[in-house]
């Protein structure tokens, strides 16, 4: 997933006056203007790296005298104790920005760890980890890069480039008719006709509607193992599947030889815990 400069730009220069407001009162008093320092961002706990693009932007937005050095790659294993990236240059920007760096890197690094979790989890299996919509309001392009990050591929970036048909969409179109799921699906296709669709399907029944509507996916939600094998069968291949509801890292290793397509999981946004990363300034 790219993230693009423009995006970062904006986001950074919200984030540094959220938190510099008038001015960085302690760093201000204490630090000379022209002090040069480095230091050294350090993870205090196994992780999967993600989120130094965006560290590198805040601090070129605080400074152009400041240099991040990066000493791993996006997407790789950092033992405890690694040095993650090294940090040159004017100090007052350095210690500016410190807090606001690292809550985007121990953010982003926790949801890529987790990630990582799941897609380990499913082994040699064919079977694709996605991540969803359940994500901090204005941050969901940077937590889908880190589940990218991760290894996990990313589901709809938002309501405009997929269409999804959810059990409160199905509620709705009852109002069509009796056949609710092939009226929505047609009504969706007539409106978008080059948007794919999913179908979030609870019973088999509308797992049959979905399928014989000719969408291209279909949500299989909250079903046991059982029920998605069934679903799978009566599917037969006429469209992709996705598993979502109930999923955990202890249910995937039952879950991977199914025949499913994709395992969505909602934890790897809303429930990702932060890495404990510091940054250390060198004396």
């Amino acid at each position: 997933m790219i993230l693009h400069p423009k995006q970062l730009q904006i986001l950074c220069q919200q984030a540094i006056a959220e938190d510099v407001g008038s001015g960085d009162a302690t760093t201000l008093a204490i630090v000379p203007a022209n002090l040069i320092t480095s230091a050294h961002f350090i993870n205090r706990q196994e992780c999967i790296c993600a989120g130094m693009p965006v560290v590198k932007t805040l601090f070129q937005e605080l400074s152009s005298d400041v240099e991040l050095i990066q000493h791993v790659q996006e997407g790789e294993r950092c033992p405890q104790g690694t040095r993650m990236a090294t940090i040159e240059g004017n100090a007052r920007a350095i210690l500016t920005g410190e807090r606001t760096a690292l809550n985007f890197l121990q953010r982003l690094c926790g949801v890529a760890t987790i990630t990582r979790r799941y897609v380990e989890a499913l082994g040699n299996s064919k079977t694709r980890i996605l991540d969803t919509r359940k994500t901090i309001p204005g941050l969901r392009h940077l937590e889908k890069y880190a589940v990218w990050a991760g290894g996990g591929q990313n589901h709809r970036i938002g309501l405009y480039d997929r269409i999804m048909i959810k059990d409160n969409h199905r509620e709705m179109a009852r109002m069509l008719g009796p056949d609710s799921i092939r009226l929505a699906v047609q009504a969706c296709r007539n409106k978008y006709p080059n948007l794919e669709i999913e179908v979030e399907a609870d019973t088999m029944d509308d797992v049959r509607a979905a399928a014989d509507a000719g969408v291209e996916y279909i949500l299989l939600d909250n079903m046991s193992d059982e029920q998605m094998t069934e679903a799978i069968r009566i599917i037969a291949g006429r469209a992709k599947t996705e598993a979502s509801g109930g999923i955990t890292l202890e249910r995937l290793p039952r879950l991977r030889n199914l025949g499913l397509d994709f395992i969505s999981v909602g934890a790897l946004t809303h429930s990702a815990p932060a890495i404990d990363i510091g940054l250390d300034i060198l004396s």
